[in-house]
């Protein structure tokens, strides 16, 4: 006879560019697809797993994507290596045991799971800088533990909301300015700049 019981988890972590925050990857899905940011505890109510890790004193915010949790302290806690051991047995226990990790009917509510995917109204413009960020940005910021989420587009000005390691990265005005800005230049000639949304 044969027991299976919930497959053994494992977390590792990898340094992101902005210092403040920390990277925890699991080896199964967390999130298929998706991103979302959880910038305090009061906006955490569809993520049982963000409630919990913001019950962690040093947590200031909460990004939870495909495979990975990206994590921000606060500003008085020194170093992430001191608490990085706690937060792995932790994300270890919560998943070995099949809690949820978010509810999507709450998400849904209160519309703050962002996507790029493009929609029957968007115009040849945004379906374009959709297609573009999903295909060439998605990827590279994903590695680095965060996301850039689509928000608006008016007269040749694209808005993008910096999420996980992006928001209050130091090298993030860099990657928005120098490196999309740049390609959507390129490849969309429409695209006059491109602006971070004020947090």
């Amino acid at each position: 006879m044969i027991v299976t019981g919930n497959p053994v988890i494992s977390i590792y972590t990898e340094m992101t560019p902005n210092p403040e925050t920390m990277k925890f990857v699991a080896n199964k899905l967390l999130y298929p697809g998706k991103s979302i940011d959880f910038i305090d505890e009061q906006s955490a109510a569809p993520s049982p797993l963000a409630q919990e890790l913001f019950t962690f004193p040093f947590i200031k915010s909460v990004f939870i994507a495909s495979n990975f949790v990206t994590l921000t302290k606060t500003n008085d806690t020194n170093d992430w290596q001191d608490v990085i051991p706690a937060v792995k047995q932790f994300l270890k226990e919560y998943l070995e045991e099949g809690k949820p990790v978010v509810n999507e009917e709450d998400v849904l509510k209160t519309k703050q799971a962002s996507t790029n995917e493009v929609s029957a109204d968007d115009d040849d413009v945004v379906k374009r800088i959709k297609e573009l960020l999903e295909n060439y940005v998605k990827p590279a910021v994903e590695m680095d533990g965060g996301a850039i989420q689509f928000k608006s587009y008016e007269n040749g000005v694209v808005n993008l909301a910096m999420q996980g390691s992006c928001s209050g990265c130091p090298s993030s005005t860099v990657t928005l300015k120098a490196g999309i800005e740049g390609m959507m230049k390129r490849m969309i000639p429409e695209v006059k700049e491109v602006v971070a949304e004020a947090e």
